[in-house]
């Protein structure tokens, strides 16, 4: 199967024509050897030796094709850059325009139904296609641009959010009260651990905050928790629901990607409109307040390295267990060795060190950490000092000095391929399974 498969990277640096049809041959052979073997986590090491192999031969051919044609492929599928597709959206449109590339809408619905232990792994070529996007100099700027752009959901709600200033949804509540735009954190049983759902609601939240005229600053905080072990205290992040991982419910473009090109992303660059009457600035930005109570665990933590001003109550604690999990913490690795140094970085994501509000180091992750009871004064008194007017303008120089928008392209180019790899890891699937029945 092997030979067969790499019988064609001549093809590859042909014209596009020529190599789309060698691609998606290839692949077709892959897929006919694949229907003939049970489900993935039925297979016999023999067998699983040999869907391996014909993966890594139609993933060779995957790279060479992309690495020839990515500028050719992202032209066509967003007419010569004249549509701004968003991730999820990308890729469907490659699924259909360039069989073989990427997984097809019935390739990766079957994948949903599955736990990650016994999925086949299709999202790896999705790393491989966004990897090759995300590097181009020309598709990716006009990808993340797209990802920038204010998502249908808040366009749609904005009018009744700006008339109201009040909106509910399932993982996050979103209040404007004296020009500030309050998103709290409220998946209660599950101790804010972030899963699509909560993601999506983020973006969204995110989006209403930067395109309401009457907010000027925003605050992120966690709500009061019903999960048993902390009922009735507030609590920032438990990181990613490692229990909807293990059961194969957190995707790499819906996700891990969404989640680092959407609202993150808009916390620290703002939201791109394409308007005439903004010709000094694409940009919407606002400055942006994080309060921590109880812990930011994993995704929690890599949340607080965008925001302008980070107070954490005296016992709280902050964490990136990557090693633990076996998984990338996002963009942190890229980060956090700026924010508190590149000894302390692998101190905190290749040991898993924990750092307690109180201790001297946690000066470098929070601004301010005041005992519990002072908290709620403490944020309130940030809010006031990030409402002037040159505010913005000197974050958005600061953030600029501190990461240019082709530093973060570049890093996330890597990421999609190997936290695509990582997600599919033996030693992940073992560790999140034994997570399988925990909350987070």
């Amino acid at each position: 199967m092997t030979s067969a498969v790499v019988t064609v990277p001549g093809a590859m640096r042909a014209g596009l024509g020529p190599a789309r049809v060698g691609l998606a041959e290839a692949a077709q052979r892959v897929g006919d050897l694949l229907a003939g073997m049970p489900e993935p986590g039925s297979r016999s090491p023999a067998q699983r030796a040999e869907a391996a192999a014909a993966h890594a031969g139609a993933r060779a051919l995957r790279v060479r094709f992309m690495a020839a044609h990515a500028d050719e492929v992202y032209d066509e599928l967003t007419d010569a850059r004249a549509n701004h597709l968003r991730l999820a959206e990308l890729v469907e449109a490659a699924a259909r325009s360039f069989p073989g590339l990427v997984p097809s809408a019935a390739q990766l619905a079957a994948e949903r139904s599955r736990a990650q232990a016994d999925k086949e792994g299709h999202e790896i070529d999705q790393g491989i296609f966004l990897r090759a996007i995300l590097s181009s100099g020309q598709a990716g700027p006009h990808l993340m641009n797209a990802m920038l752009r204010p998502t249908a959901r808040a366009l749609r709600l904005l009018p009744e959010f700006v008339r109201t200033g009040r909106l509910e949804m399932e993982a996050v509540r979103l209040e404007r009260r004296d020009g500030v735009a309050r998103l709290t954190m409220c998946r209660d049983d599950c101790l804010n651990a972030e899963d699509e759902r909560q993601v999506d609601d983020m973006e969204t939240a995110v989006d209403l905050a930067l395109l309401d005229p009457a907010v000027r600053v925003g605050l992120v905080r966690g709500g009061q928790m019903s999960h048993p072990r902390f009922r009735g205290r507030r609590v920032f992040s438990a990181g990613i629901n490692l229990k909807k991982l293990s059961a194969g419910g957190i995707s790499l473009v819906d996700f891990l990607l969404r989640r680092e090109l959407g609202y993150l992303h808009k916390l620290m660059r703002g939201i791109h409109q394409e308007d005439p009457e903004r010709w000094h600035s694409p940009f919407v930005e606002k400055p942006w307040v994080a309060a921590v109570d109880t812990f930011a665990i994993g995704g929690g933590t890599q949340m607080l390295l965008v925001f302008d001003h980070v107070l954490a109550a005296s016992d709280a604690y902050f964490s990136l267990p990557a090693a633990k999990e076996g998984i990338i913490p996002g963009v942190a690795n890229l980060r956090l060795p700026r924010v508190v140094g590149a000894r302390l970085s692998r101190q905190v994501i290749l040991s898993g060190r924990r750092i307690w509000a109180k201790e001297p180091e946690a000066r470098l992750l929070a601004d301010e950490v005041v005992e519990p009871e002072e908290l709620d004064a403490a944020v309130e008194r940030s809010l006031e000092r990030l409402t002037g007017d040159a505010v913005v303008a000197n974050r958005r120089m600061l953030n600029r000095a501190e990461e240019s928008p082709d530093e973060f392209r570049g890093y996330l180019a890597e990421f999609a391929l190997q936290q695509a790899l990582r997600i599919y890891g033996a030693d992940v699937i073992d560790k999140v399974g034994r997570f399988g029945g925990s909350a987070t």
